[in-house]
């Protein structure tokens, strides 16, 4: 089979790239390369929200109330407002392997730094630049998790990266649990700092660049023939090569005019409002869920740990939920999640909190926060593919971009519900976001199609 797709991508006057990929198989060597990228986006969400499991320690330390950290809370989610856009356009435009290494350095080394702060405005100075690798890991990852893999494994390959930054909030979570008590939170950062630091350099050895980035660059071929032939190809190392997805693209740059373009332009749409809803309940829980339990009475570990359930539920809906698109496709799977994870929320809107921290609490955390981080990690594989080649940093990036706005304005809404009508209301935020994002989702076009409608 091997070499019937190589003969069938060998005709005309190269080697067709796309077919070489889309049709091949998955080798060993392309799964470790995922791994590298999910790896990447582990540290990129355990560094996200350790800040959110620290809040109360700070509020104790500096004998602050909850208000001052709100606005610190978004200084984060404002940076990777424009890392996420800037990281798109820059993987596009000098690959998506150094974007994302760069992203990895941009974060770590002012979460590194937040270790030796003293006070809220130095802490939102520190945030909002590591929110400017935090927003440009993501799209880049994704990018490249989608360029690795033949076209049947994309969308599965896409979110186990992505699946990684609920999972690095589970690992923040318990960091947190464990370390505080024993040796308060200025440690956490700086393993928030030292760890990305050294993954980005073990990375940057062995991560090779998208074969659909060196492909539009011809004095890179004989490094694309290369590692072709290590993803078990039969390709000569003078072949040239062509690839239809990039079309017309090659001899021109991404801008933001492509992604908006007459054919595009809805998807667009519905993808940013997608993003911004779906972000915005997501954040709520990540911002505020410890706080919100601690200052019900319950203790700091059962607060990490009910973070560290959300967080958890989030990886295996999100496994789940990509093994379901590679069957169903993109739209039954993404709008029955975003239904579901409607109904979730309005059933903790009516539950009430009484501590100790119950099962039965702890796993309707799992199961609400397994719904609404599956909508949000698996929109990535959908966003990937909307977008052709020559521009799918710069879309990818575009939609978690506008995104991130509604993560910004996450730190806000739910400080609002909590002081308006505490637990009753935080929930019922989640309820209200999902309900958009399950219309926008519903008017997004270029939905993946189910295998057996595929052409």
């Amino acid at each position: 089979m091997r070499k019937l797709v190589e003969r069938d991508a060998a005709v005309g006057h190269g080697v067709d790239l796309t077919a070489l990929l889309d049709d091949g198989r998955w080798s060993p060597y392309q799964q470790l390369l995922v791994a590298g990228t999910a790896l990447a986006i582990v540290l990129d969400g355990m560094d996200n929200q350790l800040l959110g499991n620290v809040i109360p320690a700070l509020m104790r330390e500096w004998s602050l109330p909850r208000a001052p950290f709100t606005t610190v809370l978004a200084m984060g989610p404002l940076g990777m407002i424009v890392g996420g856009w800037a990281g798109g356009v820059l993987g596009d435009r000098v690959g998506r392997r150094t974007a994302l290494l760069l992203s990895m350095t941009a974060f770590a080394l002012p979460t590194l730094a937040i270790a030796a702060v003293n006070g809220v405005a130095m802490l939102g100075v520190c945030r909002l630049f590591a929110g400017l690798g935090l927003g440009g890991a993501m799209p880049n990852a994704a990018a490249l998790a989608s360029e690795y893999v033949p076209r049947r494994q994309r969308p599965f390959a896409v979110t186990l990266t992505i699946v990684c930054i609920p999972l690095g909030g589970t690992l923040a979570a318990l960091l947190a649990g464990r370390m505080l008590p024993a040796y308060g939170w200025r440690a956490l950062f700086v393993a928030g700092g030292i760890l990305p630091l050294a993954v980005a350099i073990g990375l940057y050895a062995v991560l090779p660049e998208s074969p659909h980035f060196l492909v539009l660059r011809r004095e890179r071929w004989g490094e694309l023939a290369a590692l072709m032939r290590r993803f078990g190809h039969d390709v000569g190392a003078g072949a040239s090569f062509v690839d239809p997805a990039a079309s017309d693209a090659v001899a021109r740059r991404a801008s933001l005019a492509d992604v908006f373009a007459p054919d595009l332009r809805r998807d667009t749409l519905a993808l940013c409002a997608s993003f911004f809803f779906c972000l915005l309940a997501n954040y709520v829980g990540f911002s505020w869920i410890v706080a919100m339990l601690t200052g019900a009475g319950f203790a700091q570990v059962d607060a990490s740990s009910a973070l560290a359930a959300f967080n958890f539920g989030g990886v295996a809906g999100a496994v789940i939920g990509s093994l379901v698109i590679q069957r169903l496709g993109s739209r039954a799977t993404l709008l029955a999640l975003s239904a579901l994870a409607i109904v979730s929320a309005l059933a903790m809107a009516a539950t009430p909190l009484v501590p100790p921290l119950a099962a039965g609490l702890l796993t309707m955390f799992a199961l609400t926060g397994g719904l609404l981080n599956a909508v949000q990690t698996t929109m990535y594989a959908l966003a990937a593919h909307v977008y052709p080649t020559a521009i799918r940093g710069t879309g990818v990036g575009t939609a978690v971009a506008v995104g991130r706005v509604g993560n910004v304005l996450a730190s806000y809404v739910g400080a609002l519900a909590l002081d308006a009508g505490g637990a009753r209301a935080f929930f019922s935020t989640w309820a209200v976001a999902m309900t958009v994002v399950l219309v926008a989702l519903a008017l997004v076009e270029r939905h993946i199609a189910r295998p057996d409608l595929a052409s």
